[in-house]
């Protein structure tokens, strides 16, 4: 469980960690399905390892640190296993230009292509500055290759030094931590298998029905997004348009995702003409939280909304006006969904009921990057 300091008996108190379900702890290979850190968490220990580089007076000392920096960052945004990273050339490995990162398998008996994953922009920026800096550069003479137990002890003080227990700080639980991060942004269960180095990722039929390149597109997307933030949605379905309905004032457009989910949206024509749509196109489909209506039970009702999903609720946050519900749906994809406090204690909902997520094709927005 995590911890923070009490400031005046410098004694760690309980803090509630970032839950997990068994759909996200189930696409690592951990022996113990536990808690980790949530995205806040993740973030408040990134700037501990930053502050610690500036830290010290010493001009060899911030080099070497800068070095444990560049191996949490990468952990922290490609959920790789530690070796994976320390085996890394970040001269050959890294290419700055595509914003990607190719491992070699561990089993290199077993697998000769390096898995590539795609990290932000930001992210790769940040890296080519730190790799044209010529001391810097001058330090990784030996590359990564440095001692794991070293690299763990000083993961372990970062933790310990936001007030986390240790072993969250660990770079197994790091990787967790990425993999469910990436899970509750509705990143599709079958890219994170990927991402992660699964050999026998859950496959949909959906998902074989995309190109590699197709896939990477959608991962970058999905990262550069991550960074900037651009849409308040909490909401996001990634995949390409599958049929395109073109009526005299407004078009029909049904798209497939990667966890094989289908959804439907209603745009003008004009829409449809600005926005350059056709079949294959890969496009991300947006629905606010608000927009989506809860009901009890998984009976189909009659009623309006074209796309409708079963599910069943993971968290709930209860306000004084509105309460915030996160539903789990097939393929590991979370919805959230926004409604009123009192229509809720009306309707009893609680975390574990089985519900279906409804939204009609006029809540959808669409956007092509």
């Amino acid at each position: 469980m995590n911890t923070r300091m009490n400031k005046n008996k410098k004694q760690p108190v309980e803090l509630q960690p970032l839950a997990t379900s068994i759909d996200h702890g189930r696409i690592i290979s951990i022996a113990e399905e536990g808690n980790c850190l949530d995205t806040v968490q993740l973030n408040r220990l990134e700037l501990s390892f930053r502050e610690w580089v500036d830290a010290s007076p010493r001009k060899d000392v911030r080099l070497s640190r800068r070095r444990i920096l560049l191996i949490f960052l990468l952990i922290r945004y490609t959920g790789a296993k530690l070796n994976e990273v320390l085996a890394l050339n970040p001269f050959k490995d890294i290419d700055v230009g595509r914003s990607a990162v190719f491992f070699n398998s561990a089993d290199f008996e077993k697998e000769s292509i390096p898995r590539e994953v795609r990290v932000s922009e930001t992210l790769s920026h940040e890296i080519e500055s730190a790799l044209a800096d010529l001391e810097f550069k001058e330090s990784l003479q030996n590359m990564f290759d440095v001692d794991p137990a070293f690299v763990r002890r000083k993961f372990y003080e970062r933790a310990q030094h936001c007030g986390f227990s240790k072993q969250f700080g660990g770079p197994e639980m790091i990787r967790k931590a990425r993999a469910v991060e990436l899970m509750q942004c509705n990143m599709p269960l079958p890219v994170v298998q990927a991402i992660l180095g699964h050999s026998t990722p859950n496959l949909t039929s959906s998902y074989v029905s995309f190109s590699a390149d197709e896939i990477h597109q959608v991962t970058r997307l999905f990262m550069e997004r991550e960074s900037s933030h651009k849409t308040s949605a909490r909401n996001s379905f990634f995949g390409k348009v599958k049929t395109i309905q073109r009526g005299d004032i407004q078009t029909r457009v049904e798209i497939i995702t990667l966890s094989g989910h289908s959804v439907t949206t209603v745009i003008t024509n004009n829409s449809l003409e600005r926005l350059g749509l056709h079949e294959g196109r890969l496009i991300t489909a947006e629905v606010k939280a608000p927009w989506i209506i809860l009901q009890k039970g998984d009976k189909a009702p009659e009623c309006s909304a074209e796309n409708q999903f079963d599910g069943v609720i993971e968290r709930k946050t209860q306000g004084e006006i509105n309460s915030e519900y996160s539903i789990l749906i097939s393929g590991g994809v979370e919805l959230c969904a926004l409604v009123s406090t009192k229509q809720t204690q009306h309707l009893g909902f609680q975390v574990g009921d089985r519900v279906l997520a409804l939204f009609n094709s006029y809540s959808v927005v669409l956007r092509v990057d």
